[in-house]
């Protein structure tokens, strides 16, 4: 006799429920009764925030309470999964995120609940790898400006005196804060457009970066890179790593490049050495507050081409998010081990 497994599909605007079913019924073992229920979540149509004890959430507590009931597994990107919910849903075994970490859900509530949470790591390392290229050539370049003048119908041919020319790949010291999938990513394109890459990342071997790209200390990087983009987790020793000092530091007329997080980087200091030359461009899709407020000095100062935190947006990463937290479900049926589980130690009751 087939038992049926509710499934709750609690997709968004972007992960889109639709997506997931989809990827949950191709993952699904052979024989396997599933039934899936769909919401939809209002984000990003409506930003993400805080729901109760979790982080970057979208949706609320009594909804997800009432398409919990009876359901044994959920999928989701945004959904929140907090202590009264599992409370509420005793028979949850399984919540899935499909994202990069599970800042959504109680981890301490999840465990003591007895529900094996799961994320979705590197979904979105590609996207994110191919918009850091965007902003480097874009601020090496001054597409920002130029873009913004033109769109108000001033030609800026002045654009080729050379104290205003951006500069090329080909030829410059990349230097790359962090050498993980992303920054991976970045530094063999780098490399193949005739940028000699420079790394630093104390959690990587020599042998990693071999052929590829210079593994040296943070100061030597700075010294030595005309283009410096970040790529580093923020921490205790990452946060605010990079300040005046370490921009003074920079040859320049250089370039400043941040798709990871706001609180690697000081950003009035960005402004400083963009209004002194120090820097000749920069390039950012995150900020230390979010959305950057009106007024902030950085929607006004020249030579900064800036995305509202995109960089992890595409269509491929929905499905690639999809894709993952299915694996997941797939293997939970199935019996085996799961592959990304934040609470491991759940898995041994």
């Amino acid at each position: 006799m087939t038992t049926t497994t509710t499934v709750v599909a609690a997709g968004d605007h972007f992960v889109l429920p639709e997506l997931l079913t989809r990827e949950l019924r191709a993952a699904a073992p052979g024989g396997a009764d599933l039934d899936v229920r769909e919401i939809r979540l209002p984000w990003p149509h409506t930003p993400f925030g805080r729901v109760a004890e979790v982080d970057e959430a979208s949706g609320t507590e009594e909804e997800m309470i009432e398409a919990l009931r009876g359901a044994r597994i959920c999928v989701t990107q945004m959904a929140p999964l907090t202590e009264r919910i599992l409370a509420a849903c005793p028979g949850l075994e399984l919540f899935c995120v499909s994202r990069g970490g599970p800042v959504n859900a109680d981890l301490e509530a999840a465990t003591r609940h007895g529900v094996a949470v799961c994320y979705a790591p590197g979904r979105n390392a590609v996207a994110t790898a191919e918009h850091t290229l965007a902003l480097i050539l874009a601020a090496a370049r001054g597409i920002g400006d130029v873009h913004t003048d033109l769109k108000h119908g001033v030609w800026r041919g002045d654009y080729y005196d050379y104290r205003s020319c951006g500069i090329e790949i080909e030829g410059s010291v990349a230097g790359l804060v962090g050498f993980g999938a992303i920054g991976s990513r970045v530094a063999r394109v780098l490399a193949a457009m005739g940028a000699t890459v420079l790394v630093h990342d104390p959690y990587v071997k020599p042998e990693a970066v071999e052929g590829i790209a210079q593994l040296v200390p943070l100061g030597e990087l700075l010294r030595r890179s005309r283009i410096v983009s970040l790529h580093a987790r923020v921490t205790d020793e990452t946060r605010g790593m990079i300040g005046a000092a370490e921009i003074a530091a920079m040859p320049p007329g250089s370039v400043l490049v941040n798709c990871a997080r706001g609180a690697l980087l000081d950003y009035d200091a960005v402004c400083d050495a963009l209004d002194a030359g120090q820097l000749a461009g920069a390039g950012f899709d995150v900020f230390p507050v979010e959305p950057v407020p009106a007024g902030a000095r950085l929607l006004s100062t020249p030579g900064v081409v800036l995305t509202p935190h995109i960089a992890g947006g595409s269509q491929e990463v929905a499905h690639k998010a999809a894709r993952i937290v299915a694996g997941e479900v797939g293997r939970f049926l199935r019996g085996e081990p799961l592959a990304h589980c934040a609470n491991p130690d759940v898995l041994g009751r």
